[in-house]
């Protein structure tokens, strides 16, 4: 944009002086070629053509000394090549013409040349500082962009922390219900059973049978609150770190992809079968390499165990592994495929 207003007010400048000075019937056609010889050298990047189309109006000024009034318009293009050097030649139309030039050109076309040449360099310098203002733009907006990630990803990290100090919370506080008051729970009613044994008072016998049945019944709500606390909070990538961690027969990858946090029976369904997928390739398999991915799709969980095996168990279909992961997922109405072909793949999907 600054190129094109730098050019109109060149343009205009030159144009005033040439209507003032030229009295040619022909007056228009400079004008005319100018402006061609103007806009083919900007519309050419390349260097040599912008040189040809200088070194073709210099000659053009040579011969008709009314091109030069419009050759400061020529050499603003000139001036960003790296034939800037030619610029001189413009000196030798104004030696060959000298004489028959007018004062006014004599006086105002040389120095006018110059201050093109700085209205070109000032251009370059807005340009290179516009393209140095875009570039720290995106830098910076790309660094905002990478710090709200970090940030995100660290308040991720934090609540993941927070949840896995949460869950060994509540995992410690079952245990301590289970051993303490489920303990003491058992003993009462153990000591009410043998009050009954020994007791003779039918009325007392009765109230005592009131209280164990009372006691039992807390002892079974209990029992199953905690059971329930305990599977319900199990932390899935957890634990299935914890399973990748203690296998050492090969290398293995984990593809973890689950962001909600599903439900008790989904879970104990997926760290069943990757339990028991990894115990088979120990057994049953020569693989050197183990892929497990898990991810959650919108309908659905996808389990997917790959190994590189090339020892290939067909009697592994049999085994009773194979028959409680076919169990589990078929009471989860999911279904399961196993593929053979390069290596042992077990593809497992489960509704939601």
């Amino acid at each position: 944009m600054n190129t094109l207003i730098d050019k109109l007010i060149i343009f205009f400048f030159c144009s005033t002086l040439y209507i003032q000075s030229s009295s040619s019937l022909y007056i228009v056609v400079p004008i005319i070629i100018t402006i061609i010889f103007s806009s083919l050298s900007s519309f050419f990047e390349k260097d040599i053509f912008k040189a040809l189309i200088f070194i073709v109006y210099i000659i053009l000024s040579i011969f008709y000394k009314d091109f030069i009034y419009f050759l400061p318009l020529i050499c603003y293009d000139m001036f960003t090549t790296k034939f800037k050097y030619m610029l001189l030649f413009a000196i030798l139309t104004f030696v060959i013409n000298f004489t028959n030039l007018p004062l006014t050109l004599q006086i105002l076309i040389p120095p006018f040349i110059g201050i093109v040449c700085l209205m070109k360099y000032r251009s370059i310098l807005a340009q290179k500082s516009k393209k140095e203002y875009i570039y720290v733009r995106d830098k910076s907006k790309e660094f905002l962009i990478n710090l709200e990630y970090k940030n995100k990803e660290l308040m991720e990290k934090q609540d993941y922390e927070i949840n896995i100090a949460t869950l060994n919370e509540r995992n410690r506080i079952a245990r301590e219900i289970h051993d303490n008051l489920g303990h003491s729970l058992s003993s009462s009613i153990l000591q009410i059973g043998a009050l009954m044994s020994i007791c003779k008072d039918q009325y007392l016998i009765k109230n005592l049978d009131i209280l164990k049945s009372t006691l039992s019944d807390g002892m079974d709500n209990i029992r199953n609150s905690i059971h329930n606390l305990h599977d319900e909070y199990v932390d899935l990538n957890n634990e299935i770190n914890n399973i990748i961690k203690t296998f050492t027969f090969c290398k293995i990858t984990l593809n973890y992809d689950i962001n909600s946090n599903p439900d008790k029976k989904y879970k104990i369904c997926l760290i069943s079968i990757i339990k028991e997928s990894l115990s088979n390739i120990i057994n049953h398999s020569n693989a050197t390499e183990v892929n497990v991915s898990i991810r959650e799709h919108p309908a659905l969980y996808q389990l997917i165990i790959k190994d590189n095996g090339t020892k290939i168990n067909t009697d592994i279909s049999e085994g009773i592994g194979l028959k409680n992961m076919l169990y589990r997922i078929n009471s989860l109405g999911g279904i399961i495929n196993i593929n053979t072909d390069n290596g042992y793949c077990i593809f497992i999907s489960i509704p939601k």
